[in-house]
């Protein structure tokens, strides 16, 4: 898989070429059963860890979409990379993950 790098360089590489922004995004839907423990949770406070997996995955998820978005086109690496949540609809969320797609020296 392509490297990431949420900075503008990459410690010991040069940047030759600029490929493009490439992105990878997924939308998730809250579970009822997700729901009603996340209710529950709500009375007493804190994390809500149902959820937090649930994101992370989408996470991980937009990031492998991005990814391989970059490999498509030949980049080495991506840099600048920076994530993105949008509410799509009730009980919907869009994560994206976008950098730049880079070539190395």
């Amino acid at each position: 898989m392509v490297a990431w790098y949420t900075t503008e360089t990459v410690a010991g590489k040069d940047i030759s070429k600029h490929l493009g922004v490439v992105m990878g995004s997924t939308i998730r839907a809250r579970n009822i059963g997700r729901d009603i423990v996340a209710g529950l949770r709500t009375i007493v406070g804190g994390e809500v860890p149902e959820y937090t997996e649930m994101m992370a995955h989408a996470r991980n998820q937009a990031i492998e979409r991005m990814q391989q978005k970059a490999a498509d086109i030949g980049a080495d690496g991506i840099v600048c990379v920076r994530f993105s949540t949008a509410m799509i609809m009730q009980g919907t969320a869009e994560v994206m993950a976008f950098g730049t797609a880079v070539k190395y020296k």
